[in-house]
């Protein structure tokens, strides 16, 4: 009696959930029977590729599926009630005080036109918890000292845009606990975050665990699921197809789709490898050999190898000399320089790919954007193809010839792309400088979608039909169209799920392996970087600390800084997945299919 009496009270208790929308996927379930209980306490995972159904489960526990969602369930309870019984007032109640929602993207979230104070505030105003405006501000400035915000008084007063991407997020995280909420939902809350401010954000969220609050953590990273996780759910095409404690589905896990995400992840022996080819197969272990025992049976990964790359030139496509970049500040600190860039060197040779790391704000960006050519430097200079490319009397008309030999494949490529074009239309345009009659162009950007594992019936599709791993490889499609020397790549896999990333490397290294061509490579996720570079260059506060073979900077690294993001990349990444590939050697080739 005494321990039931002290077991952690259930807060979310669902079976058989079932989600549809009349006249959408041919009528058919989005979210097929799915069990789901959080507990006071509890972090439970859920993962899986885009559109497994993890974030519509998610949002349906806050009343937030659709207005058109037909929503099923053998049992359905919120708190202790049958949420299917409840009105919109009953859901408006439930919403900040029992359960707050985290998003994956803090400053599309946060409303750019009020202070982050006020937007931490709403809920309190809300919901009426606060007696008067000094009692609330007094909880709001509390509320950001609790998610580790230094300065509330300050920050308080700030808006969105002007906070780093790391307290952008600890804000939204404030803003989802400021009632004190039993529940916290956090969608992706880490994507696109450098390592070093995703474990900051990931101890806040242990933070609210140790104190009794459950967490449902929705992620298709399964690193940081390890790390803060007690049980994951893995769904894929709108079911539970794995479910367990975090150690049994990641140890050993039980369903084919499982393994595939688990063996899809780039780590130190996946480099030269096909990542989208991994599997998991059983080996008989040594040791239990040894013994005289019945041989024990152990998982290891196994991956095709990419196809052997050319030795990189010496010839030097671009090279970056001393540049600098300085900004003034805006607003209470005007008048003082921001230093984005200081005297950055480098040389990207044919043929290369050297990959650039480091923490939001270290300048990667400004970095690329010069080397593009569409922000000037302060001070230094750069050479493309050895032609001046900026500077004092370099102008966008006297770049025009070599324009086409230097692309750019984005983050985002539905930003980028015209919605109102097809993607013959952006093929088209993308081929222009080749000066192709209409036939040739249309041969050849079939050719180009049939390299990135597309065909010819994506012609007339428009990017928002697109997925997106099918907009990436357009993307790709698109920078290669000019044939170009060298390709700036901008976080071009930091929203995409495992397999699909995986997908995406496996193009960008065959590519690039059979065309030679040389990739500037920017990244937070440092094992992403480790599985393609040739040599890395780590940025810190637009600096770089450390540059070097890109095996030797991960293996022993020499900065302090460089030290740190190797620490603060979660555990899982830097020992599970090595060791699955290390423990048994290499597997026979006839093993590989």
């Amino acid at each position: 009696m005494t321990g039931a009496m002290h077991e952690p009270k259930t807060l979310v208790d669902i079976r058989g959930l079932t989600i549809r929308f009349p006249g959408a996927n041919g009528g058919e379930p989005l979210v097929r029977d799915v069990d789901l209980s959080i507990r006071a306490g509890e972090c439970v995972a859920l993962v899986g590729e885009s559109g497994s159904g993890k974030s519509l489960t998610a949002r349906s526990l806050l009343g937030l599926a659709g207005p058109h969602a037909v929503i099923d369930a053998s049992q359905f309870e919120i708190d202790g009630r049958q949420a299917l019984r409840f009105s919109e007032h009953d859901w408006r109640s439930l919403r900040g005080t029992f359960a707050g929602l985290v998003m994956q993207d803090a400053l599309v979230s946060l409303d750019p036109l009020r202070t982050v104070g006020a937007e931490i505030g709403e809920v309190l105003v809300h919901h009426r918890l606060a007696r008067s405006r000094h009692e609330r501000r007094e909880r709001v400035h509390t509320v950001m000292q609790d998610v580790g915000i230094a300065e509330p008084e300050h920050r308080a007063n700030q808006y969105a845009h002007e906070l780093s991407g790391g307290l952008r997020q600890r804000a939204l995280i404030a803003s989802a606990i400021a009632a004190g909420p039993a529940l916290v939902i956090a969608d992706e809350p880490t994507t696109a975050l450098d390592v070093t401010v995703q474990a900051q954000v990931l101890a806040v969220l242990a933070t609210r665990l140790e104190q009794g609050v459950g967490v449902l953590l929705i992620s298709h990273d399964l690193a940081v699921v390890a790390g803060i996780a007690d049980r994951v759910l893995v769904m894929h095409n709108g079911e539970v197809v794995d479910s367990g404690t975090t150690a049994s589905v990641l140890n050993n896990p039980s369903h084919p789709y499982t393994r595939q995400l688990l063996a899809a992840q780039p780590s130190a022996q996946s480099r030269g490898h096909r990542l989208s080819s991994a599997r998991f197969v059983t080996t008989m272990t040594a040791r239990g050999q040894a013994e005289g025992d019945t041989p024990a049976s152990a998982p290891v990964i196994v991956r095709e190898p990419l196809p052997p790359r050319r030795a990189r030139s010496q010839k030097v496509v671009l090279r970056v000399d001393g540049i600098g970049k300085h900004y003034s500040r805006r607003g209470k600190d005007r008048g003082d320089t921001f230093t984005a860039l200081q005297d950055v060197s480098f040389e990207v040779h044919e043929g290369e790919v050297l990959g650039i790391v480091g923490e939001s704000g270290s300048g990667k960006s400004t970095c690329a954007n010069i080397v593009l050519g569409l922000v000037e430097p302060a001070a230094g200079k750069v050479e493309f193809l050895d032609t001046r490319w900026n500077g004092q009397g370099v102008s966008e008309r006297s770049r025009r010839d070599l324009r086409p030999r230097l692309q750019y494949i984005p983050q985002d490529p539905l930003s980028s792309f015209d919605p109102r074009h097809s993607v013959r239309q952006l093929l088209e345009e993308a081929l222009w400088p080749k000066r192709l009659s209409g036939p040739a162009v249309l041969a050849k950007s079939v050719e180009l979608l049939e390299q990135v594992g597309l065909n010819a019936a994506f012609l007339d599709r428009r990017p928002t039909s697109l997925s997106g791993g099918q907009r990436q490889r357009v993307a790709i499609a698109r920078a290669l169209a000019p044939e170009p020397a060298l390709i700036v790549c901008d976080e071009p896999v930091s929203a995409l799920d495992v397999y699909v990333q995986a997908q995406v490397l496996d193009l960008l290294a065959e590519l690039q392996g059979r065309l030679h061509t040389s990739l500037l490579f920017i990244s937070h996720d440092l094992d992403v970087v480790r599985h393609l570079s040739d040599r890395v260059l780590v940025f810190k506060d637009g600096r770089v600390v450390e540059e070097g073979e890109a095996e030797r900077i991960f293996a022993a690294p020499e900065h302090a800084y460089t030290k740190l993001l190797m620490s603060s990349t979660p555990a899982y990444r830097r020992s599970y997945l090595d060791d699955k590939d290390r423990a048994h050697g290499p597997v026979p080739e006839r093993e590989m299919s």
